[in-house]
């Protein structure tokens, strides 16, 4: 059983790593399109942002996704994720009060030598694509 529980640990390490590795392209990514990051993995006890971005008067709660293929990535977002999203998001604007900006969610789709893809808007603050 130790040596069961083990793997999984290991397993579970290294997904965070590449969910470490996703998330540092992404926001390099985001950069290059002159975001500036705000935030990273800001952590609630509602749930997780994996990146919150700001440009102009603009701020994106983004979700990042590293799969095989960029289609994959995007569908790995799902209702539950958008959700847990949108709560965190309420969460970081009830600490951080921001009158005047527009406000977004986003998701940046990693893949394997692939250029990211960033999807402005891809749902809203109930999780509703």
């Amino acid at each position: 059983m130790a040596a069961r529980d083990a793997g999984a640990a290991g397993a579970r390490r290294a997904a965070e790593g590449r969910g470490r590795r996703a998330e540092w392209m992404a926001a390099w990514f985001l950069r290059l399109k002159g975001y500036r990051v705000l935030a990273r993995r800001y952590r609630t006890p509602v749930g997780e942002i994996d990146l919150i971005v700001r440009r102009g008067r603009l701020i994106a709660f983004v979700e990042v996704k590293a799969r095989a293929t960029p289609v994959e990535a995007v569908e790995a977002v799902t209702p539950a994720n958008r959700h847990r999203v949108g709560r965190a998001a309420a969460a970081w604007l009830a600490a951080h009060p921001v009158d005047g900006f527009d406000l977004r969610f986003d998701v940046v789709a990693l893949s394997p030598r692939r250029v990211p893809r960033h999807i402005p808007g891809a749902f809203d603050a109930d999780g509703r694509a």
